[in-house]
């Protein structure tokens, strides 16, 4: 199971029963859920032209995660938010399989690159994604 998958399916199938098939480098996958069925409760998923709503979804389980969460600038947040590991050793796992080519030693810049490629997945397997988020 893909960390990158699990972070898209929480996000834009929150209701699909699993892992998106979420497209990472050299990959041609759809971005459909793997399994599932979307239902009826994938209909109160907030959607805006027929997209999944990515920042009304984040902005949802921050409003409920009890804690402040800055789920906009900081993959650790981010991962918090979802109910994920967020450790270094995790986020290390993400990058490798993002194909991160720098120091993975130097975790704030591979946070940084990390929460960028995580949005732009996001919005690649059918998730709209705030103007100011993309780079």
């Amino acid at each position: 199971m893909s960390l990158l998958g699990t972070i898209v399916g929480k996000i834009l199938h929150p209701f699909g029963g699993g892992e998106a098939q979420a497209q990472t480098p050299g990959e041609t996958t759809t971005g459909a859920p793997a399994g599932g069925d979307k239902g009826a409760a994938d209909s109160t998923v907030p959607k805006v032209d027929g997209k999944v709503d990515v920042e009304a979804v984040l902005n949802d389980l921050a409003a409920k995660a009890g804690q402040p969460l800055n789920w906009r600038t900081s993959i650790v947040d981010l991962m918090k938010l979802l109910h994920l590991d967020s450790s270094l050793s995790a986020r290390k796992e993400l990058a490798k399989e993002l194909n991160y080519s720098g120091d993975t030693e130097d975790s704030a810049t591979m946070n940084v690159w990390l929460h960028k490629q995580v949005i732009r997945k996001l919005e690649e397997n059918g998730g709209k994604v705030p103007a100011d988020l993309k780079d």
